[in-house]
């Protein structure tokens, strides 16, 4: 059996059913997971719940760049700037 454009992939939404429906794409993102939405055949946004997008993107706190600097074999670099002694002019005061 062959798919046409009137039967749809699970999570799979046109653009124009999208917009037409999207309470339902909304509701089905936070209890399906992913949707899917096309612009002429191509896949081009998937809308996701708002807790998975946090899940994904993950904290800004910085603690994996810390623990990723700790774990360099590097890291007893000194990567503190050189300092270089500037002239200093008489001020008549």
């Amino acid at each position: 059996m062959t798919r046409t454009a009137k039967t749809p992939l699970l999570g799979h939404w046109r653009l124009q059913d999208a917009k037409a429906r999207f309470s339902e794409l909304v509701r089905r993102a936070r209890s399906e997971g992913p949707q899917h939405v096309t612009v002429h055949g191509r896949e081009e946004v998937v809308v996701v719940s708002a807790e998975e997008f946090r899940r994904l993107k993950g904290d800004r706190t910085g603690a994996d760049l810390i623990a990723a600097m700790h774990a360099s074999p590097h890291r007893e670099i000194d990567i503190e700037p050189g300092r270089m002694p500037m002239p200093v002019r008489e001020v008549a005061l």
